[in-house]
């Protein structure tokens, strides 16, 4: 189970990068634009995820009852019951785990190809986690996870510094590219939140599906019927609007976020993270295989250099102890 799990994870987050390139992408001919996806990616994942937060919060309210607690201290969850964590643990992890990371992301892939959003996503993660971890949860950072931060800052810098570079000289790609270190930013705010609160993934996974979803789609709804937005996914054919809400929806969120955590209880944080550093490279070789994007140099280097980073600074880590509400608060990078 413990490998199967990791086979499915790495899968998924590959193919989440191809697949959200392709279908953002307007030159390919997608009818969803990046808000519509984002839109079927919360329906498909509140298809199983609120049920869930509500069945979560009776099961609480049961319990508690049954423990003999007070009506006043029983536990109810937040947003009406689809939420199991408190309002304000909620409000906070949803914002940034739920709705930002989702609406930058897809955004990102509007301008920028493939290979450069498997750098600067999953490839940056550790980078930016590591720098919030030293912030709001005081680590410390070790010279051999230093040093194999600083090789993931010089494959970054090789894959989206010209971009940025030339933003004056016309061209969208620095726009993605930015989208793209912005959302893993917010996702390692979220996961820094997850690890200090010592939040039970699958909860976090409802919480911060349940936000996204009560703010992003009545609004979207409301704005999309009006045609105050360009929206398509009222009008979009059928199977393509299906197809996102359980790609994006049920497997993004849902499926690879249980996986996530079966490898973690399998394989322990350290090599789990190892097994997920294969995503920047697959999903590049993929973009050039199903995509026909170009593998330049610069993009292959820095993806070499992303990866040692990654492994490197996780086998650094091997020796330190890992203490077990890491391992509780682990979630899921899609």
């Amino acid at each position: 189970m413990g490998l199967l799990a990791a086979v499915v994870t790495v899968l998924i987050w590959t193919s989440f990068i191809v697949i959200a390139r392709a279908s953002a992408d307007p030159s390919r001919g997608g009818v969803l634009n990046p808000f519509d996806i984002v839109y079927a990616r919360l329906c498909g994942a509140a298809m199983i995820l609120l049920p869930w937060g509500l069945w979560l919060n009776w099961r609480d309210r049961v319990r508690a009852r049954e423990d003999g607690v007070p009506f006043s201290a029983i536990p109810g969850g937040s947003l009406g019951g689809l939420s199991p964590l408190p309002l304000r643990t909620t409000l906070q992890i949803g914002l940034f785990g739920g709705l930002l990371y989702a609406v930058l992301a897809y955004n990102g892939f509007v301008y920028a190809p493939a290979g450069h959003a498997s750098v600067l996503m999953p490839g940056s993660l550790p980078l930016w986690t590591a720098l919030l971890a030293v912030v709001v949860l005081g680590q410390r950072i070790t010279p051999s996870r230093a040093l194999g931060l600083a090789l993931i800052v010089v494959g970054d810098l090789l894959v989206g510094g010209s971009s940025l570079l030339h933003a004056f000289e016309g061209g969208d790609v620095w726009i993605g590219d930015l989208l793209f270190i912005l959302s893993s930013v917010v996702w390692s705010v979220y996961s820094v939140l997850v690890r200090r609160h010592a939040l039970n993934a699958v909860r976090a996974t409802i919480a911060i599906t349940a936000f996204a979803f009560v703010t992003f789609v009545p609004t979207y709804t409301v704005l999309a019927l009006l045609h105050l937005v360009p929206g398509k996914v009222f009008t979009a054919p059928l199977h393509d609007v299906v197809f996102q809400m359980f790609f994006q929806g049920v497997g993004s969120v849902v499926i690879s976020g249980i996986t996530f955590t079966k490898m973690i209880q399998h394989f322990g944080p350290v090599r789990s993270t190892m097994i997920t550093a294969l995503v920047p490279g697959l999903s590049a070789v993929a973009a050039a295989a199903f995509l026909s994007e170009p593998l330049p140099w610069n993009l292959a280097v820095g993806l070499t250099l992303v990866t040692a980073g990654i492994v490197f600074g996780v086998r650094a880590a091997s020796g330190v102890a890992i203490k077990p509400v890491a391992a509780r608060a682990a979630n899921t990078g899609t």
